[in-house]
């Protein structure tokens, strides 16, 4: 689809129909924003900022799930 831009995600091309901010993008991938880590073209975002930060084709993340255990 030409209206697509992709970015990579955990090394892992996706693909979305239109551009996100950081924090449409967790929603879309069905990801608890309280248990994860996002780093954004090798710098990590404070959660607070994810809402306003554009995710721009070519970006590469890396999300790290939290998980609990002892």
């Amino acid at each position: 689809m030409a209206n697509e831009y992709q970015v990579t995600i955990n090394g892992e091309r996706r693909f979305f129909a239109t551009p996100q901010t950081l924090q449409a993008l967790v929603l879309a991938l069905n990801l608890d924003p309280e248990k994860i880590a996002v780093e954004l073209n090798r710098n990590i975002v404070k959660r607070p900022l994810w809402d306003t930060t554009p995710v721009e084709a070519g970006a590469q993340l890396e999300i790290v799930q939290f998980v609990g255990g002892g």
